[in-house]
């Protein structure tokens, strides 16, 4: 899942294995898709557009509880850092390094 878009997504198309699939559903960084279609015509990697807007709300909250019952937790949590909101500008200055794996939860409070 890329919820990047341009570089970051090409980068994740690019070391895909074979018959992979790739949900985008952000454009935090870009709208522009620097890639070629190798993944596409000779691994047969699946780009997949997850429409977040305009996706009806009953169909969202199918998703959202199918995720609330299959997602495992426990690796989720293994997957999330928290950081002060003092913070921000280390971590910030991380992420464009490519140093920060993970979801960051900023929490404004500390």
């Amino acid at each position: 899942m890329d919820t990047v878009g341009t570089g970051t997504l090409a980068n994740t198309l690019a070391s895909m294995k074979y018959g992979a699939s790739v949900s985008a559903c952000g454009l935090a960084g870009g709208a522009d898709l620097p890639a070629s279609v190798i993944p596409f015509l000779l691994r047969g990697v699946n780009l997949l557009g997850i429409d977040s807007v305009m996706c009806p709300y009953e169909k969202r909250l199918q998703a959202w509880h199918r995720i609330a019952g299959d997602l495992p937790m426990d690796k989720l949590d293994s997957l999330t850092s928290e950081v002060g909101l003092a913070e921000v500008k280390e971590y910030g200055d991380k992420i464009l390094k490519g140093q920060v794996r993970g979801r960051l939860v900023i929490n404004v409070g500390g």
